[in-house]
């Protein structure tokens, strides 16, 4: 039972120096990142998906417990099972898989995903108002979905009493990604949060 807290993506050489320490390269970026957070977005796979080894070297980079939350956009179905093979190489550090939908509502469709990623947890990104009343389901940005919460914040600047209402409405098991920008502001208001809810947790009920 855990709220789990990052950003999306962490591949940023504009985050060096305000996040990544002046001298890091590109290839010590996860480790430095992941050694502070305990989750990331993984955009790159619904546009190009990566090699086996690379998912692979990616879970071996990351310590015991952190999860990526990887990106898939169905533009084509028929793809599904090859994609999920592929982000499996993940292992134990695969968590919520994020399902981009821009098509209008087919529940023959939702069918299919939700049967080929049968044990995964998945989080539906819909992008079509026909499927607001879709039930069932973990919907992105529904903080009272079950069985997880997926949350993505996508509107910045966040003041500090943002940062805390979105705490205070916050309940686990969540995963919650603030948005990257050229500056390193999404570690930035991680951080901050990770904090309030880690103050929240260390209270008496």
């Amino acid at each position: 039972m855990e709220i789990r807290i990052g950003s999306s993506g962490w591949s940023y050489p504009t985050w060096r120096p305000g996040f990544y320490p002046a001298g890091t390269q590109p290839g010590e970026f996860l480790s430095f990142y992941a050694a502070r957070f305990d989750t990331v977005e993984l955009n790159t796979t619904a546009y190009r998906l990566p090699a086996p080894e690379q998912f692979e070297r990616w879970a071996a980079t990351v310590p015991d417990g952190f999860q990526f939350a990887p990106k898939l956009a169905v533009a084509q179905p028929g793809r599904i099972p090859a994609y999920l093979a592929r982000v499996e190489k993940l292992g134990d550090r695969l968590g919520p898989i994020r399902v981009l939908i821009q098509n209008a509502r087919d529940d023959e469709l939702l069918a299919r995903i939700v049967d080929a990623a049968a044990g995964r947890e998945l989080a539906f990104d819909f992008r079509h108002d026909s499927w607001s009343d879709a039930t069932g389901i973990v919907k992105v940005n529904d903080f009272d979905a079950e069985p997880f919460r997926y949350i993505r914040l996508r509107e910045p600047p966040y003041t500090d009493e943002d940062i805390g209402a979105l705490a205070a409405r916050l309940r686990p098991p969540a995963f919650v990604y603030f948005r990257h920008e050229d500056e390193p502001t999404a570690p930035a208001y991680a951080e901050r949060l990770r904090l309030l809810v880690s103050g929240e947790r260390r209270q008496p009920a």
